[in-house]
């Protein structure tokens, strides 16, 4: 099936000028539909420069890839910066989900990010799930996605391969 491929772009690779380029050539090599590549920013990483990170995000949201800040809440953001980057999701950070059931600090937390992704039109994914009681209560929160231990531990390429080959990734939905 086709999946959708994240890549977590560290903040030395954001920032370099041919950033852009290198990816489109990888793309172009690979012979991968920029539909299925999505890059992972950090918050810090695209506050650093605002208007270079707004540029870059743009550019590649352009050639088709799908674009999440990373880490989301626990840098520096601006809310009046953050409704101009091209975004097509937020990832709640782990450090508010590991306690969200019992702490209703957390919890709130996660729910004031969730509303405000809804409300500039993005997909949430709440990163470091490990119960299923934090998937019940980010569910009813309205989280769209969720990643973390609970579902897998990280895999290697080939159980990946094993694991498709097995079938095991049959309902996985087509990209956007």
């Amino acid at each position: 099936p086709n999946l959708r491929l994240a890549v977590n772009l560290s903040a030395h690779q954001f920032h370099r000028s041919h950033l852009v380029r290198s990816i489109m050539q990888i793309l172009k090599a690979s012979e991968l539909d920029p539909k299925y590549l999505e890059l992972e920013v950090t918050e810090s990483a695209a506050m650093d420069d605002v208007s270079t990170a707004i540029g870059t995000l743009k550019e590649l949201s352009n050639a088709g890839m799908q674009i999440a800040m990373d880490d989301f809440g626990t840098g520096y953001s601006s809310l009046s910066v953050l409704k101009h980057f091209p975004l097509d999701t937020i990832k709640i950070d782990r450090s508010f989900v590991m306690d969200l059931v019992e702490s209703p600090s957390d919890a709130a937390i996660a729910s004031t990010i969730v509303a405000l992704a809804k409300g500039l039109n993005f997909k949430v994914l709440a990163e470091g799930i490990e119960t299923p009681e934090q998937v019940a209560v980010l569910s009813e929160m309205g989280c769209d996605y969720a990643q973390g231990y609970w579902f897998s531990r990280p895999l290697t390429v080939s159980q990946v391969d094993e694991m498709l080959a097995d079938g095991k990734f049959d309902r996985v939905p087509e990209p956007g």
